[in-house]
């Protein structure tokens, strides 16, 4: 009986973090590092998000977006693009605002593809999102009002600063396959 107990314990911590993620990090690669560490925050933040990850068609990381305005502002990020367990491409995303802003701000961004039909939309190269979608926070508890939106859906985590803001603008994303 004992050694069935210490055999469910050790599963219990060994599948977890595999179920959640299948991708390793090339540890020579700093991005993959920095995308690493952002999904490890996002995960510790709410654990409930690894199912999202875990359950996605691909997904991409943007570790650190920096974001700042004075009336007009705007918006930046590289992350990469991984589908089954494997970096897939790298991406950046650029965003310009209009409206009352102040300040600034440094976030990560993670954006989840629901399917093929999604992804293979991302992946032409010039996806971009209105003023109309809207990210959830990480936050405890607050995966579970999420919901993809045209097979997509978007959290974001604040890592620091301060940011007023009403303003309206979209997101552009470029994307680049791995050679």
């Amino acid at each position: 009986m004992n050694r069935l107990s210490a055999l469910c314990i050790v599963m219990g911590l060994i599948v977890p973090s595999a179920w959640a993620q299948d991708w390793q990090p090339d540890t020579n690669d700093k991005q993959e590092l920095s995308v690493q560490q952002a999904l490890v925050k996002a995960w510790d933040k709410n654990p409930a998000t690894k199912k999202w990850f875990a359950d996605a068609y691909a997904y991409a990381v943007f570790p650190k977006v920096g974001k700042g305005g004075i009336g007009l502002g705007g918006a930046y990020g590289k992350g990469l693009v991984i589908r089954d367990g494997q970096t897939v491409g790298k991406t950046s995303m650029s965003q310009v605002t209009v409206g009352l802003q102040l300040g600034g701000q440094v976030y990560s961004e993670y954006i989840l593809f629901e399917d093929k039909t999604a992804f293979d939309h991302f992946t032409r190269g010039q996806f971009e999102f209105d003023a109309q979608v809207s990210a959830v926070a990480i936050t405890v508890g607050a995966s579970a009002d999420i919901d993809y939106e045209k097979g997509v859906a978007v959290f974001t985590l604040a890592d620091g600063g301060l940011m007023y803001e009403a303003a309206v603008g979209g997101q552009k994303f470029k994307y680049k396959p791995r050679q």
